[in-house]
């Protein structure tokens, strides 16, 4: 089992529009309802892998009951902790012709210091089954910066695996537990850090050089088109799939996550689990649902994945 945390969660509305178009009636021929939060999603993704996944989070209201449904309804194991106040709620924009979607969020759910023992107590308790755990996501308001450090230790001490997918304070904070794999997107580890270089040799060498200043584990940074890049002190593997027209590219991210927690707990080498996280994260953007993978999509891209090491 791999147990995922997500303290932010939302309920992902996805609105399919043509285009959007400022100071006009858009009309939109449909919706569904997903889960939203980086944590949740990489159930989803795990899921759609055939992964057996536990879900820790913080739900309210109408629109947690319906993200709990969503859950459920994958199969996923949910463990909700419920709170006063709302789930927040994200409109997502998918346009169709231009194939890029936009977040909308709605409302915050903030926490106290009761409730985030609440989170950690729940999540001993089912730590000891998980071979992997995930804690991914930004933050409410009211929890501590220092929440994926206190998790990272925690995983440490029982002996467990962790993947951290965070940005800014919270994730540089997590850094002196070092967790097993730290993740982050392109530009979210450009902004992170203050980096002033994007160009993608830049972002490498500045990962090298992070990642040995803080003796971690591993840095892997998800790239978009350049696909899925680990740092490791063995090397640089960078593993690419082909373009995919999205249909929802929300939670390609999260699906990567998904793929790397899996493969490693099967043991696979970095330059192996960055080829299936490339092949895991082209599948999710041509689902409509956030983060969702079809295997038979993952099986179809494997076999195109370009991997290869970088000097």
């Amino acid at each position: 089992m791999i147990l995922t945390l997500t303290a932010n969660a939302a309920l992902d509305r996805v609105i399919f529009i043509e285009e959007f178009v400022p100071a006009t009636t858009m009309r939109a021929p449909r919706f569904i309802e997903c889960a939203g939060g980086k944590g949740f999603d990489t159930s989803v993704a795990l899921r759609g892998l055939g992964q057996s996944t536990t879900a820790i989070g913080f739900v309210a209201g109408y629109y947690g009951n319906l993200l709990v449904n969503v859950l459920t309804n994958y199969g996923i194991d949910v463990d909700p902790i419920w709170l006063p106040g709302e789930t927040r709620l994200a409109n997502v924009l998918v346009e169709t012709a231009r194939a890029r979607h936009s977040h909308v969020m709605i409302g915050a759910l903030p926490v106290t210091a009761a409730d985030v023992e609440t989170m950690l107590e729940r999540f001993r308790t089912h730590l000891p089954a998980a071979t992997w755990v995930a804690a991914a996501g930004s933050l409410p308001p009211g929890m501590p910066p220092t929440f994926y450090r206190t998790v990272t230790e925690i995983a440490h001490a029982a002996g467990k695996p962790i993947l951290i997918d965070a940005t800014a304070a919270p994730l540089r904070e997590a850094l002196s537990a070092r967790p097993d794999v730290v993740k982050l997107n392109q530009d979210e580890f450009v902004d992170t850090f203050g980096l002033t270089g994007g160009e993608l040799p830049a972002i490498v060498d500045a990962a090298r050089r992070m990642r040995h200043d803080r003796d971690l584990p591993a840095l892997a940074l998800t790239c978009g088109r350049e696909g899925v890049i680990i740092v490791t002190a063995e090397g640089v593997v960078q593993a690419q799939a082909p373009v995919q027209r999205a249909i929802n590219a929300a939670g390609a991210g999260d699906a990567a996550s998904a793929a790397i927690v899996w493969r490693r707990a099967l043991g696979d080498a970095w330059a192996e689990s960055a080829r299936w996280a490339a092949a895991v994260s082209a599948a999710s953007v041509v689902t409509e649902g956030t983060a969702e993978v079809r295997f038979a999509d993952v099986e179809h891209l494997l076999p195109d994945v370009r991997v290869f090491e970088w000097e």
